[in-house]
């Protein structure tokens, strides 16, 4: 599907903003061709003590958080954005917009600081979590009918295993009982997948990863399809809890967001370039990515997917004898040790390539493989991404 704005196909109105009329971001004050960071932390109150400019004070109201939560409320069309301090202060917003005693549906694979919280904090406050496989369409079905949820929360693909849900068919039956639907679509992003089209109620994004792109502003945002009065609550927590970005960090992630396209077009055609390489090398037990035939999901993903299957994929290693798991987990954290281009961070969706260990970093009670490494492809050659790899493995073997 493509995706167009007053005529303007998506990589247009990335790269001007929403800025081709002319009409949207820009520097009216100045004629700047860059919208400007406004600072200012209060704003004037009208001599008849009113505010009619709709402005009050800058938690809330600053003018830099527009232009991204415009582009990207178009990008994802829904009716309205909201920009957070992080990916998790978006989350939780949404959660704490419920009310102590709501049933909660997450799944048994999602990313795992979020997965800690609901089994922790969210449990803690009074919300009744219960975690699903969410690849699983008849069992969730069957669940949302017996159960009711509040509200089910969707991550597609699911980190680090990247399953892919089928967001429409749950929708739907989750419209039927009247829960809310939530997605997690940081790695599908808006250019490859618009929850809300299928029938979600609201998208969330970690927008320190895709949408920003340099591994350089921690960010976070939501997407309503509608300005409910549930949404009307999400917004009041971001006021109330203070979870906003800084002016600068807002003017940034927009910058960020002008390349969104080029940027993961360029990484999931990389990934899915590699995942067909890796999974015939033999120390490669499987290649975990939904544009892989050989994916569970990937017949879910070419039906809600448009232009590509993302820029993530996971190995799993095994040694040429297929030895126990204890040594394809060591083996896995050597090949980590042994890459030069692949940089060993935490984090994903950022212009140069990320290799983790991604059981090292959640600890005891992950559902994460040992010999498992999440690989989060960047926008370098894949060749010398390929090689890298290659000789890593082949030094991890030694």
């Amino acid at each position: 599907m493509t995706l167009k704005h007053n005529g303007y196909e998506i990589e247009t109105k990335i790269a001007q903003a929403l800025n081709a009329d002319n009409k949207a971001a820009e520097d009216h004050a100045v004629g700047g061709v860059v919208p400007a960071i406004h600072m200012s932390t209060t704003y004037y109150r009208d001599a008849d003590n009113e505010y009619r400019s709709g402005r009050v004070y800058g938690r809330d109201d600053n003018p830099t958080f527009l232009p991204a939560e415009q582009l990207l409320a178009n990008l994802e069309q829904g009716e309205e954005s909201l920009l957070f301090s992080s990916g998790m202060a978006a989350a939780v917003a949404v959660f704490y917009a419920l009310t102590p005693g709501s049933t909660v549906f997450a799944p048994k694979v999602m990313y795992w600081a979020l997965r800690n919280w609901l089994a922790g904090t969210a449990t803690e406050w009074g919300l009744k979590v219960q975690f699903l496989d969410m690849t699983d369409t008849g069992q969730v079905v069957q669940a949302l009918h017996e159960q009711k949820p509040a509200l089910i929360w969707l991550e597609s693909p699911a980190n680090p295993l990247w399953q892919v849900t089928d967001i429409a068919t749950i929708a739907a039956a989750a419209k039927g009982v009247g829960s809310l639907v939530a997605v997690d679509s940081t790695v599908a992003t808006p250019i490859f997948c618009q929850p809300l089209s299928l029938g979600a109620d609201i998208v969330m994004h970690s927008a320190t990863k895709y949408l920003n792109g340099h591994s350089d502003v921690v960010a976070g945002a939501l997407v309503t399809r509608h300005k409910t009065d549930f949404w009307l609550r999400v917004r009041q927590q971001r006021r109330q809890a203070g979870a906003i970005l800084s002016p600068f960090d807002a003017s940034q992630l927009l910058r960020g967001m002008r390349t969104l396209a080029l940027r993961v077009r360029y990484s999931a055609a990389s990934a899915l370039w590699l995942a067909e390489q890796l999974q015939q090398h033999p120390r490669v037990a499987a290649v975990l990515y939904p544009g892989l035939p050989s994916c569970a999901g990937h017949e879910i993903a070419k039906a809600q997917w448009q232009g590509g299957f993302g820029g993530m994929l996971s190995v799993r290693f095994k040694d040429s004898s297929d030895s126990a798991a204890d040594f394809a987990a060591d083996f896995a954290i050597k090949v980590a040790a042994h890459t030069k281009l692949w940089k060993r961070a935490t984090s994903l969706g950022a212009v140069e390539s990320l290799i983790e260990h991604r059981a090292s970093i959640e600890g005891p009670g992950t559902p994460v493989p040992h010999d498992l490494l999440r690989l989060s492809v960047g926008i370098e050659a894949p060749q010398d991404l390929l090689n890298d790899l290659e000789q890593a493995m082949q030094r991890a073997g030694d």
